[in-house]
């Protein structure tokens, strides 16, 4: 099987189900923003600092594929053996995200993204979620999308944070707080 088609060449892809649409139709803007993410979960999976988080990264990044198979899949086509998710996954992040907190000092400002540049990269891929959320928020707007969906990529934003969090004091680095500048009189 090659890797090349050619059906796309005029701009249009195939949807699971075979709509054919256009390659900057929201639903591909959506998926493709899922798929930019998982390169980035992929990233921080390599770090050392995510030794012991390897698992947990990838099954995120199982996740993000299973989601973005039912994103690919065009509406009210309903197509076998699609990889299934549940409200339990969105349970799972929130767990993680809670061991990951022990031990960190309580939020008192807004922090700033930085401080390695293994954080950095992290707080980038909190970015690109957020995104993607938002494209699947405006695709919901107009196609059904499954809320657990909507709900899983909110909760991966927090993950990530944290995680961000948590990578900086395992690696030593400060984080800033955000110190807004105050109002002239």
């Amino acid at each position: 099987m090659k890797i090349y088609t050619k059906t796309g060449d005029a701009g249009t892809t195939a949807l699971l189900g075979g709509t054919r649409v256009g390659k900057n139709h929201l639903r591909l803007e959506a998926y493709g923003s899922l798929d930019e993410l998982n390169s980035w979960i992929g990233l921080l999976r390599d770090f050392t600092v995510n030794r012991n988080r390897k698992e947990p990264l990838k099954k995120i990044q199982e996740m993000l594929f299973t989601l973005g198979s039912h994103l690919a899949t065009a509406p009210g086509k309903r197509i076998r053996h699609l990889p299934s998710y549940t409200p339990q996954d969105v349970t799972e992040l929130e767990q993680e995200i809670d061991k990951m907190e022990e031990g960190l000092a309580p939020l008192q400002n807004f922090i700033l993204p930085g401080g390695h540049v293994e954080v950095s990269q992290c707080h980038i891929a909190r970015c690109v979620c957020r995104r993607a959320e938002r494209l699947v928020v405006a695709l919901h707007e107009h196609e059904p999308a499954d809320e657990i969906i909507l709900a899983y990529l909110n909760r991966l934003s927090d993950y990530l944070f944290v995680l961000a969090r948590r990578m900086s004091l395992e690696l030593g680095a400060t984080e800033v707080p955000w110190q807004p500048r105050k109002l002239a009189d």
